[in-house]
């Protein structure tokens, strides 16, 4: 047996845990530069806010209804999720961390443990330890886990546990199942079964596998599969290394200066060199990306990228942002106001089978020892406390966050004070 352990509108609750005066009332959190909404308490979706929906287009409805509205505190929100993710690894060894508020868990060999009173037990002690409440869905395999867990969050009266047990549960959770709603349909597929008269999770299953085989390929017959109660999918307890790697932002402001762009985009590819590094990898295409604000008809608009392949592949920090500017250099023209830009990295393998150039002049152990030693300051003392001097010092381009939460649980300054 499978268990799927979702967060509940998971950053709206890590504001919560720390401000108790926000229980009932409607809580929304923005994304990057207050835009959008991202995230929703209950009681904001009861009030119809729409996730995606921009924030200045909902301002009288905030007032009206005393929302709580919050920048996006990504510090707090991947340091609760540890912090559950530690819970929920206390109760199996077999867990696979699927996103920032939602994790996989194998339950295999607890045919011996009443599941029900064991879930019950998991989100009880998740919520004592961290405040966070969490819904579980537990079923014969991962996509009917996930079906499971809709069910235990949309039912109140499983009171957030739902398990799909027997051929009968199945069968009515599918039929109440939308077919989009289905973890690796997607839109597309969705829109394309659709037309067959496919419209719900127990439809899809009543096709013949030879026929979805040849429509959606061995990943859509093994999703039927899954929602049949065979096992196609086990846990993967690391996540793959990923096949392209990319840091991008919009700004708080708009920028017309390249000296403030250069130290975005140089940001932006020490990012991608430390994420490389994370997991082991070299890169051997950089992408560098500016645009203007498309949303600003009264503006000039212009929009440009620049593709570079390196000699060799690395994951230098000094490296990548080299090749980052020469590419920002290249595409940037003056009198524009550029909103957004980014750095995409591609062509990525293993750092054990690197090859190298016949005329390459660069010290690669040297850059290598050095990056070790700059990852354990930035790791022990803080991001960007070892950084490229091309950075810059004060990161005038950054996110505006006008209404971002303390970080109560990564900082001292912000940890809370308790009068008795």
């Amino acid at each position: 047996m499978f268990a799927l352990a979702d967060c509940n509108n998971f950053y709206a609750s890590c504001e919560r845990v720390f401000d108790p005066s926000l229980i009932g009332r409607p809580v929304i959190v923005l994304s990057n530069n207050d835009g959008c909404v991202i995230a929703r308490s209950n009681e904001a979706k009861a009030l119809g806010i729409k996730m995606g929906e921009p924030a200045f287009k909902i301002k009288e409805l905030i007032e009206k209804a005393n929302v709580a509205v919050f920048s996006s505190n990504y510090t707090l929100y991947g340091d609760m999720s540890q912090r559950v993710m530690n819970t929920l690894a206390s109760f199996t060894p077999d867990i696979e961390i699927y996103s920032i508020d939602e994790a996989f868990l194998g339950l295999h060999g607890f045919s011996y443990v009443d599941l029900m009173d064991y879930a019950r037990n998991i989100r009880r002690t998740t919520m004592r330890n961290t405040g966070i409440p969490i819904s579980l869905g537990i079923a014969s395999t991962k996509t009917l886990a996930k079906v499971a867990n809709h069910i235990a969050k949309k039912q109140p009266q499983h009171q957030g546990v739902y398990i799909i047990a027997n051929e009968h549960q199945r069968i009515d959770a599918l039929k109440a199942y939308e077919i989009g709603e289905v973890w690796g349909i997607g839109r597309q597929y969705s829109k394309f079964l659709a037309r067959y008269g496919v419209n719900t999770a127990y439809d899809f299953t009543r096709m013949p596998a030879g026929w979805v085989k040849q429509h959606m390929s061995v990943v859509g017959l093994r999703t039927q599969k899954e929602l049949l109660g065979i096992p196609c999918i086990d846990l993967e307890h690391s996540a793959p290394p990923k096949k392209a790697i990319a840091t991008t932002r919009s700004f708080g402001e708009m920028q017309t200066d390249l000296g403030y762009l250069s130290e975005a985009v140089a940001s932006f590819a020490a990012s991608c060199a430390h994420k490389l590094r994370k997991q082991q990898s070299v890169a051997q295409v950089v992408m560098v990306f500016a645009h203007t604000n498309y949303f600003r008809d009264d503006l000039p608009q212009y929009s440009a990228s620049k593709t570079i392949t390196l000699p060799v592949p690395t994951s230098s920090t000094m490296e990548l942002i080299h090749y980052a500017l020469i590419g920002l250099k290249s595409i940037y023209k003056p009198g524009f106001r550029y909103k957004k830009a980014g750095v995409i990295v591609t062509g990525i393998s293993t750092n054990q089978h690197i090859q190298t150039s016949l005329f390459d002049t660069i010290d690669r152990e040297k850059h290598n020892k050095l990056m070790v030693v700059v990852d354990k300051l930035n790791d022990k003392y803080g991001r960007h406390t070892v950084k490229v001097a091309a950075q810059g010092a004060g990161r005038k381009w950054k996110l505006r966050q006008e209404r971002v939460s303390p970080m109560y649980t990564t900082r001292w300054d912000d940890i809370i004070t308790v009068k008795v």
